[in-house]
């Protein structure tokens, strides 16, 4: 499945609701099973975000359908990443580093 990182900044209704914080994380991996996804890891993080989580989710649909419903919340506003395992880096830059097919108009 694909994996995506979000990196999570607290709403000012996030802060004010700081106590009910671990209970928005069993939301979140709840919604995360709905759509047949894991979330596979949870940090509290120090620097421009609060928060980072990592999931795998079974498509880019089921990705935001997650990120649109937990912006509704207005708890956190995400920075969704699709991340890459070293299988799919090694295939993007065999892809990306082949040589180029000839168009059907060179004649070389």
């Amino acid at each position: 499945m694909p994996l995506y990182l979000s990196l999570m900044r607290f709403t000012p209704k996030a802060l004010a609701a700081l106590a009910e914080s671990p209970d928005r994380v069993a939301v979140s991996r709840r919604r995360v099973e709905a759509l047949s996804g894991r979330s596979l890891a949870f940090w509290l993080t120090m620097g421009p975000y609060d928060c980072v989580q990592v999931f795998e989710m079974p498509d880019d649909m089921a990705m935001m359908q997650y990120v649109l419903r937990a912006r509704a919340d207005g708890f956190v506003e995400p920075l969704i990443m699709r991340a890459f395992d070293g299988g799919e880096y090694a295939a993007i830059l065999a892809a990306a580093t082949a040589p180029e097919s000839p168009t059907p108009t060179d004649r070389s």
